[in-house]
């Protein structure tokens, strides 16, 4: 049983398998690297996926849409490719460290950081955060969704926030793209970084960075565009001087293809089997015995994880456990969060996670629960 899709989610739709397979074997070619049909048809795929990216997220113009290797890549260059030494820039306790690590290098080069503790729930308090704005502030970047316990945080408003203060707003979309609606027509988002693995059920190796057009954005990537082949410095033109080298056209196609297929079932109806899967899971959880689930209390504010500890057993042998007797797929230890599990106040142990995914079942998520409590049983047996 696969409950992991915070890490990659699996199984993808059957579409996906064959979109990949598709431009493996019947295209094969690089888009933008030759006027042969082959290469014609690669950028075709191409084009057609950067226009489902861009409908799918209320993108005006999907030129602005550069393709990356994942959300990592993304928040590299929205932050490396904006900030410079005497920006100030705002986050949160609860970043990833693909948001945190770029960040620190970022501090070393002489760009101020402010880290905005989250509340015990994991919501940042947009007062809290208007209190850190100074006069340099550059950005704010914030993870939508927490990777650890699934808190949502308060977007519309710290986007107000950003506009009202001249700040730009970064939004990292790792754990809520495919699962929430995000509306770059309507939110006030300036840079929206997306991985295509996840909740967007794609292929790995997959995502993108979505960049507005008043954002100054400067690539960090240096090499073949495909155009431009004359000129010795990195074209700026949007997307191309900006997805340096062989695009994964797999890869990209099976995003269109998981794209499409979110479409096809309806993205609401997606988030709320999830959501009636997660609560159902908390529920059964929080019966259980010295066990301690994390997050905000209210459902509505929670979104595609779930973290939880018991008292006396360790996490990662709780899940190695689990994966031991049960063949349950789960996620233990700090999740590449280390300030998440400070504010939440599970280190060093970190918590066991759960994420079910668009296939998982409401008698999984039962059979999860009932091999919980056999588990906690037998370690503690052991012990």
């Amino acid at each position: 049983m696969y409950l992991d899709n915070a890490a990659t989610s699996f199984p993808k739709p059957e579409k996906v398998y064959e979109a990949v397979l598709h431009a493996m074997r019947e295209v094969g070619a690089s888009p933008g690297r030759g006027g042969y049909r082959r290469s014609l048809e690669a950028s075709r795929i191409l084009f057609q996926a950067r226009e489902t990216v861009a409908d799918f997220f209320s993108i005006a113009d999907s030129s602005r849409v550069i393709f990356t290797q994942n959300a990592t890549g993304a928040l590299n260059l929205a932050l490396q490719g904006i900030l410079t030494a005497g920006d100030h820039v705002i986050t949160t306790s609860m970043e990833h460290n693909s948001m945190m690590r770029p960040l620190y290098a970022l501090r070393n080069k002489g760009v101020e950081l402010s880290v905005v503790s989250a509340g015990p729930d994991g919501i940042v308090s947009v007062d809290d955060v208007r209190d850190a704005v100074r006069k340099n502030t550059r950005m704010i970047a914030v993870s939508h969704v927490s990777n650890v316990c699934g808190a949502i945080q308060p977007i519309i408003r710290l986007a107000e926030l950003c506009r009202s203060v001249g700040a730009l707003f970064l939004v990292d979309a790792a754990q809520s793209a495919g699962h929430l609606p995000v509306d770059i027509k309507n939110s006030g988002i300036d840079l929206l970084a997306v991985p295509g693995h996840k909740g967007l059920l794609g292929p790995g190796g997959t995502g993108f960075l979505y960049a507005a057009p008043h954002v100054p954005l400067k690539p960090v990537v240096q090499g073949g565009t495909g155009t431009n082949s004359t000129s010795e410095e990195q074209p700026l033109v949007m997307p191309d001087g900006f997805e340096a080298g062989t695009h994964n056209l797999l890869g990209i196609a099976g995003l269109q293809a998981g794209i499409e297929f979110i479409c096809e079932r309806g993205l609401s109806t997606i988030h709320q089997h999830e959501q009636a899967l997660l609560i159902q899971a908390e529920q059964a959880l929080r019966i259980i015995p010295a066990v301690t689930v994390y997050g905000p209390s209210d459902p509505s504010h929670r979104c595609s994880a779930l973290s939880f500890t018991v008292c006396g057993v360790d996490s990662a042998l709780l899940a190695a456990e689990l994966d031991h007797s049960f063949d349950i797929a789960v996620r233990a230890g700090l999740h590449c969060a280390p300030l998440a599990h400070r504010t939440l106040g599970t280190q060093p142990g970190g918590t066991v996670r759960l994420s079910p995914g668009w296939s998982t079942t409401s008698e999984e998520i039962a059979f999860f629960s009932d091999a919980v409590v056999q588990c906690i049983g037998k370690i503690r047996d052991s012990a």
